[in-house]
C-alpha cells in the first residue's frame, strides 16, 4: 500500500532522505526509527505529497505521488508532528471542518464524527473549545482528524511526543485498533520501547539513510546475542579501549571520557575482568548499566552512538 523506492530529498546544500526504500502492507504497522533529524517527518511529507521529492518514486495504493497526487491522496490520513487543530473551535467543529475537507458529507461525516469522539474518549467534551484541552487530549484529537474520513493508508509522524503515559497507552491501542481494522499505518517515533511493542516492521534511520529493517526477530539476530553494558565515570578512552581490547569478546562500541559502551556475550560473568582491567589503566567506574538486546543497542551497534533526541 505504501511503495518508497530510492527516496531521496535534498534542501540546497541539505540532503534529508538519502536513498530510502521500503514497502508497508494492510494491516501493518510500519515503523520509522531514528532520532530527530534523521530524515522522518521529510520521508513523511514526500509520501503525503507536501514535499516533491529531488529523485525516486513513491507510491500509494499503486498511485505515483508526483503523477497523480489526487488519486494517491485520497487514500492517505496524515497526523502531523505539529499539532493541527484550531484551538478556538470545538472538536466536534474542528472533526467536522477536516472530514469536509475530505469530501464527507452528513449523514456520513456526523455518524463518523460520533464514533471517533467515541473510540479517542472526546465525546463528552466535543462542544468545548480545543484550548482548553490538556496535550493528551489534543493529541487523541489531532489523531481523531486524521481518520475521520476512514482512509487506507494512515501517516503517523510522532503522534505521541508530549504526552503523559496514559495518553500514551491510549493513542497506541487506537493505532493498533486502525491495523487490525486492514489500515496500513507509517508510524515514526525515536522511542525504542514504541517501536518495539507497536511496529510489525521497521527500518532504522540515521542521517536520511536506512541502516537496517526488517522485523524484531531479523534485527536482534543482527546482534548475535550480545549484551550492551554502559560504564559510566572517569576514562583515559585510549587507554580503556585497549585494555578492553586485551580481554577478548569485547567490541567498544563508544569511548568518552565520561562513557563507555561496550558489546559482548555473557557480560555479567565478565564484569570482574572488565573492571581490573579498567582499574589497572586508571579508569574510575562509578555507574554500569546492563542491558540484553534490544533496538537500542543495535542502532548502537550500527551508529557507534546512543539514540541522540
Amino acid at each position: 500500500m505504501i511503495e518508497v523506492e530510492r527516496l531521496r530529498k535534498s534542501f540546497v546544500d541539505l540532503t534529508a532522505v538519502d536513498g530510502v526504500s521500503f514497502t508497508a502492507r494492510p494491516g501493518e504497522i510500519f515503523g520509522l526509527l531514528g532520532p530527530n533529524g534523521a530524515g522522518k517527518t521529510t520521508t513523511i511529507g514526500c509520501i503525503s505529497g507536501l514535499l516533491t521529492p529531488t529523485a525516486g518514486r513513491v507510491r500509494v495504493m499503486g498511485h505515483d505521488v508526483v503523477r497523480d497526487g489526487r488519486a494517491a491522496r485520497q487514500a492517505l490520513g496524515v497526523v502531523p508532528q505539529e499539532i493541527a487543530l484550531y484551538e478556538d473551535l470545538s472538536a466536534l467543529e474542528n472533526l467536522s471542518y477536516w472530514g469536509g475537507a475530505q469530501g464527507m458529507r452528513n449523514p456520513l461525516l456526523r455518524d463518523r464524527i460520533a464514533k471517533v469522539l467515541e473510540i479517542t474518549g472526546l465525546q463528552d467534551r466535543a462542544r468545548e473549545p480545543v484550548k482548553r484541552f490538556s496535550g493528551g487530549m489534543k493529541r487523541r484529537l489531532n489523531l481523531a482528524c486524521g481518520i475521520v474520513h476512514q482512509p487506507r493508508v494512515l501517516l503517523l509522524d510522532e503522534p505521541t511526543v508530549g504526552v503523559d503515559p496514559q495518553s500514551r497507552m491510549r493513542l497506541l491501542e487506537l493505532i493498533r485498533a486502525e491495523a487490525r481494522a486492514g489500515v496500513c499505518v507509517l508510524y515514526t517515533t525515536h522511542y525504542m520501547e514504541e517501536a518495539e511493542t507497536l511496529c510489525d516492521r521497521l527500518a532504522i534511520v540515521d542521517h536520511g539513510k536506512v541502516i537496517a529493517a526488517g522485523d524484531l526477530a531479523q534485527l536482534r539476530s543482527m546482534l548475535a546475542e550480545r549484551d550492551l553494558l554502559r560504564l559510566s565515570g572517569v576514562f583515559h578512552p585510549a587507554a580503556a579501549r585497549a585494555a578492553l581490547e586485551r580481554i577478548g569478546a569485547i567490541e567498544v562500541l563508544q569511548a568518552d571520557e565520561g562513557l563507555l559502551i561496550l558489546s559482548l556475550a555473557g557480560a555479567s560473568g565478565k564484569l570482574p575482568s572488565i573492571f581490573a582491567a579498567l582499574a589497572a589503566c586508571g579508569a574510575d567506574v562509578r555507574g554500569t548499566t546492563l542491558t540484553q538486546p534490544s533496538l537500542e543497542s543495535l542502532f548502537i551497534k550500527l551508529t557507534g552512538k546512543e539514540l541522540r533526541e
